[in-house]
């Protein structure tokens, strides 16, 4: 939603960001052999995304932001997921970690965007790292993997513990430039190649207190930053909520899977006749695209609920984030269930190189693969939940 900004000529409505992604699924789709070849997102589709307004969807007004919430921004993404997964993956992250860094003190949002408005941020939050205090500061080393768009990020959120004496070692949250830390190449993989999701290497960086923060505070929603940035967005949890956005991803590639389809089936010739004259194809066709615009409008209710509570000042219970975070796996899932049909059906064309189903296909997978996502443990969560509290 608007959070509460003001609507100005620079301040472009949801449907507006919406025309400027559909505009640039062609442009994506176009870019996405190339993207996936270079194994890292196009500069040039950085440059799209930033001159569309469409990198500043979560950032704080205060650095020229939108605040939209993660409605606005997951129906970006499932948009722009129609050209091309691994671009509008980066672009997810791009605008997702500006979120998670509105949350942090105001001087370390000013330390990142005072001198520019555009800084980009990756990041690899799983507490890889160990970090010990001297003073009020922290020094972090450790290695980070899945850093999503780093090629194109001037800082860096990495996870780490944080050792200090007499207390067990606690989950924190470290903000780094990227100048300090060695990159790692190691990004071949069958799926999503072109997020250029490198690891990092980080020996003893020192890090200033107001650029480090537990991450219970970065999970809820609840970190200092949120008393300054008041839009709703800043309150979103990261462990549910956020999870929809990788969720519209997977509707989107889905969604852009079976136009694919469609006009592939159209066109493929059979054995003594048309495929698309086959009962099987047809039954197949409508019933994978019905279970697709299901998940669909399943998203968009998630998220008009969720962002319903947070905007009228409210808080997720434990019960609801997991159902938040089962909605995200379930959603993911169903989509590349209706994939998966679609391409076995597909013929052995749909294997080659040049066609973009194989990519597509490949790409929803990875999606899955996310750790938010991750159904067989999300669903008897939530379940559990359900039953303790006796509430669906």
């Amino acid at each position: 939603m608007t959070g509460d900004m003001p609507q100005t000529a620079a301040h472009p409505t949801p449907d507006e960001l919406y025309r400027r992604a559909t505009a640039l699924i062609p442009v994506l789709a176009s870019r996405a052999g190339r993207c996936e070849t270079l194994r890292q997102c196009p500069p040039e589709t950085i440059a799209d995304l930033q001159q569309a307004g469409l990198l500043q969807i979560c950032r704080p007004a205060r650095f020229g932001g939108f605040e939209y919430g993660w409605d606005v921004l997951s129906e970006v993404n499932r948009i722009l997921a129609q050209g091309c997964a691994s671009q509008a993956w980066v672009a997810n992250v791009l605008n997702d970690h500006t979120q998670y860094v509105g949350a942090y003190p105001l001087e370390a949002q000013e330390e990142i965007w005072g001198g520019d408005h555009d800084a980009r941020i990756a990041a690899s939050v799983a507490p890889s790292g160990k970090a010990r205090r001297r003073g009020t500061d922290a020094i972090l080393s450790g290695r980070f993997g899945f850093a999503s768009g780093i090629d194109h990020a001037q800082w860096l959120l990495c996870g780490g513990f944080l050792e200090e004496d007499g207390q067990p070692p606690r989950y924190f949250d470290f903000l780094i430039p990227r100048a300090d830390v060695e990159i790692i190449d190691d990004w071949h993989v069958a799926g999503l190649a072109g997020t250029g999701s490198k690891s990092f290497v980080v020996k003893d960086c020192i890090v200033p207190a107001h650029r480090f923060q537990d991450h219970i505070h970065s999970d809820d929603g609840t970190g200092p930053g949120t008393l300054i940035n008041r839009a709703a967005v800043f309150r979103t949890p990261r462990a549910s909520v956020a999870a929809l956005g990788f969720a519209a991803l997977a509707v989107g590639i889905a969604e852009g899977f079976v136009k694919l389809y469609l006009d592939h089936t159209r066109k493929r010739a059979g054995r003594g006749m048309p495929s698309m004259e086959f009962g099987s194809t047809q039954q197949g066709l409508a019933n994978a695209n019905a279970q697709v615009e299901a998940n669909a409008a399943y998203l968009a209710a998630a998220l008009a609920h969720w962002i319903r509570l947070l905007e009228s000042g409210g808080a997720l219970t434990a019960h609801e984030k997991a159902k938040a975070r089962f909605q995200a796996g379930f959603i993911s899932h169903q989509c590349l269930a209706a994939v998966q049909h679609l391409f076995a059906a597909a013929g052995g064309h749909a294997l080659f190189d040049d066609n973009p189903m194989q990519r597509h296909w490949r790409d929803l997978m990875a999606v899955a693969t996310h750790r938010g996502l991750y159904v067989d443990e999300t669903a008897p969560a939530y379940g559990k939940s359900a039953l303790a509290v006796g509430q669906l």
